[in-house]
């Protein structure tokens, strides 16, 4: 890796089949994520992505990248919009991408990542550590 390097993106197709998954893996099941007419209800535009689930995606890509999950030093987020997900077959795209943007001291690689779906990005301030050679 280098500085400036860009890392290949990785695409992640979203679908409610998935959240229901998610749902029963993490005990969140809150109606948000399945039902349209409650998250309309609280003003979002229709039911989203749990928000770990959009962190996981984005995690999955920089283990992709690592090779390795023990080589993942750090990892963090902040969500910035929500990943709505239709009620069809399709549901949506998520596009994770990152660039080296450095290393530390110890040679670490940092990494700016950013996660898109439908044109917004939906994942801010997201990084990672990335121990490699």
């Amino acid at each position: 890796m280098e500085i400036g390097e860009r890392l290949a993106p990785h695409t992640f197709r979203v679908t409610r089949a998935d959240l229901v998954r998610y749902a029963g893996a993490s005990g969140d099941f809150n109606p948000i994520h399945w039902s349209d007419r409650v998250a309309t209800k609280v003003g979002l535009p229709g039911v989203i992505a749990h928000g770990m689930y959009t962190m996981a995606l984005a995690a999955q890509a920089v283990l992709d990248w690592a090779g390795d999950p023990a080589a993942v030093v750090e990892y963090g987020v902040r969500f910035t919009k929500p990943v709505v997900v239709p009620d069809d077959d399709e549901g949506t795209e998520v596009t994770v991408s990152a660039v080296v943007k450095g290393f530390t001291d110890s040679g670490h690689a940092q990494l700016d990542i950013t996660a898109m779906c439908g044109g917004d990005k939906v994942l801010g301030q997201a990084r990672a550590v990335v121990r490699v050679g």
